[in-house]
């Protein structure tokens, strides 16, 4: 299987790199545009929002990546899932697409969790 995961959180991309198969295919980028590029053939795409905030705080940088994600002709069919910020991380606004996101997990972010992910395809 292949897995690509979004994140500027080396504690989230070593979690990455560590849960999935050996056999499996884990590519991690820091730039979400990367990771599109490089999602043919993928099973999940992993996106930390924190990682894709041009600002802090500031939800218009997942916008942006959510709505290049729509519009790609090859990362638009892979399943995504969301890595949420830390519960007490404050956004500006929040919203949501119908069935943008196929599953939600939420920090702290281990390797069990990629481990469980990779089940779910």
């Amino acid at each position: 299987m292949k897995f690509v995961v979004i994140s500027k959180d080396t504690d989230v991309a070593d979690a990455a790199r560590e849960g999935f198969h050996p056999s499996d295919e884990c590519l991690v980028f820091t730039e979400w545009n990367d990771a599109l590029e490089a999602s043919k053939g993928a099973d999940l795409l992993f996106v930390d929002l924190l990682g894709t905030l041009q600002d802090p705080h500031r939800i218009e940088g997942y916008e942006a990546f959510a709505m290049a994600k729509m519009a790609h002709p090859v990362a638009k069919e892979v399943p995504l899932v969301l890595i949420s910020p830390p519960d007490d991380y404050e956004l500006d606004f929040m919203a949501g697409w119908p069935d943008f996101v196929f599953a939600h997990v939420r920090r702290p972010v281990n390797y069990k969790i990629f481990r469980r992910a990779s089940t779910w395809v």
